[in-house]
């Protein structure tokens, strides 16, 4: 994998050499092709970029991130390329706009190098439903690189670029980087813009870095973080120095390991690792505890209720007409006659969301739109809703005696294409462990720990209380610092 920090390095001794990096890059990822990490490569403009940068590093102008590669998630908008969403529906469509986290980004000096592959509307777990085609693991043959951020994990765990950006709605960004032997952040609900950020379910969708390691996932969300006016959900909060918080050390910290998120669906390797890291952070300065989350069996339940309407009712903007695929010209032809063009508009949304939707978009629209049907909202929405607020009350509460948790990332290693495409349900419950953040909306950051006698990454999730960042990047420096003294193997077969 690439690492920032030998850029940063060379940077500092002035060595114009941008340039190179990126025309290396762009050869791998066309050498590397099979992995379909990236959907779209835009050779002239990264090239351009990297001109600029040698520039600024020649006159001692270099900013944070000057000359670091980035794969951008297609359902983050880039001014003047196509945004997809990997769907069919969008296929022909072109941002107006670069989302803010874009923005912030090239301000600091990176390379955007590409769209990144995903399943589509960011809905999947394994890569495996794009429109492109599915996004393959860059070191495990035959097995998914998760998703939704699938091609954004495979990129940076292929090597061919120093991070990428995904979203996170239920662990599209730690389960894919879990999955890959990568490091996914999840930031505080509000602590990221969202403007232009496809929506999939809104109230808790979140931007995210995936990177080679703990120091450039930090690097970039200090630069992609803080308010914006252009989304009236970002908090003021202020933005900490996330850098340095990577080697503060876990000295004085209250870690808690939840034990409803070490039961037997957990694999016995996997329940080893994080007693593990437990283990090394208590023999770093840390309290470790055994402490319960009551309510965790309801966090799945209430996330799939309210991610599935929410999705519902995001997506119904695409029919063709206003947004999206469209199919014919059955309305116009229906001419005045009121009944005829209500028949003929019903058969254009029939025809433009049945061909431009995948079959697990349309289930999950279809899914959202029964638990809004009249008479069911009361049922399962709302009390959907009621859920969320007492497991966001317990989480606050539990956040008040411990500044961690500590836990599995998903129930399983990586699993075989194919595997949970017929069984939904199976396939859902891999982001298990993932859902509480969204639905809490508090931080959480995936960490390579190991793995499995076959080579598969294991990892480890923190999770803290809301806006503090900075303890999960100490707690994650910690591991890393610790598991590479020790020579250990800790990303599996990854490159």
């Amino acid at each position: 994998m690439m690492h920032y920090t030998h850029v940063r390095n060379r940077i500092e001794a002035r060595k114009e050499f941008c340039a190179s990096l990126v025309a290396g890059t762009l050869e791998r990822v066309t050498r590397e092709e099979g992995y379909n990490a990236f959907i779209e490569v835009f050779d002239e403009e990264a090239r351009a970029t990297a001109a600029e940068c040698d520039e600024r590093i020649r006159t001692e102008r270099a900013r944070p991130l000057e000359g670091m590669l980035i794969g951008i998630k297609d359902n983050i908008c880039i001014e003047g390329k196509k945004t997809t969403a990997a769907s069919r529906m969008l296929a022909h469509h072109r941002a107006v706009y670069d989302a803010t986290v874009v923005t912030r980004l090239r301000d600091a000096g990176a390379v955007i190098v590409g769209r990144c592959n995903m399943d589509e509307f960011a809905m999947g777990s394994s890569g495996e439903t794009s429109a492109y085609g599915p996004t393959l693991h860059p070191f495990l043959e035959d097995l998914v690189p998760g998703g939704s951020s699938s091609g954004s994990a495979a990129a940076v765990a292929g090597g061919l670029v120093h991070a990428a950006l995904g979203s996170d709605t239920g662990g599209s960004v730690r389960q894919p980087a879990a999955y890959t032997g990568t490091v996914g952040m999840k930031p505080t609900w509000g602590r990221v813009s969202r403007s232009g950020l496809i929506a999939f379910a809104s109230s808790c969708d979140q931007v995210g870095p995936i990177t080679a390691d703990v120091r450039d996932s930090a690097r970039i969300l200090a630069v992609i973080a803080g308010p914006d006016s252009r989304d009236a959900t970002t908090a003021r909060t202020p933005v900490d120095d996330y850098v340095a918080a990577v080697d503060r050390g876990v000295d004085g910290l209250r870690i808690g390991i939840p034990r409803e998120y070490m039961g037997e669906e957990v694999p016995d390797d996997m329940r080893a690792r994080v007693r593990l890291v437990g283990a090394m952070l208590r023999d770093a300065g840390a309290e470790l505890r055994e402490v319960s989350l009551p309510h965790s069996t309801l966090v799945f339940p209430a996330y799939f209720v309210i991610a599935n309407v929410e999705a519902s009712s995001n997506l119904a903007r695409y029919d063709g007409v206003r947004l999206g695929r469209p199919e014919g010209d059955a309305v116009e032809r229906a001419g005045g006659n009121a009944a005829r063009m209500a028949r003929a508009l019903e058969k254009r949304y029939r025809a433009s969301r049945g061909s431009g939707f995948g079959r697990e978009v349309q289930r999950r629209i279809l899914l959202g739109t029964q638990l809004l049907e009249e008479g069911e909202e009361a049922d399962w929405y709302d009390r959907a809703r009621c859920v969320r607020r007492q497991i966001r009350e317990e989480f606050a509460a539990m956040f008040n005696d411990i500044d961690l948790l500590l836990t599995p990332v998903t129930p399983g290693p990586p699993f075989a294409f194919g595997e949970r495409l017929r069984d939904p349900l199976h396939m859902y419950l891999t982001d298990l462990f993932n859902t509480a953040a969204n639905l809490t909306g508090v931080p959480a950051i995936s960490v390579p720990a190991g793995a499995d006698a076959r080579g598969r990454p294991l990892a480890v999730q923190f999770m803290a209380g809301a806006f503090d960042e900075s303890t999960l990047y100490a707690a994650a420096g910690c591991v890393e610092r610790v598991l590479a003294a020790q020579g250990a193997d800790v990303r599996g077969g990854a490159r």
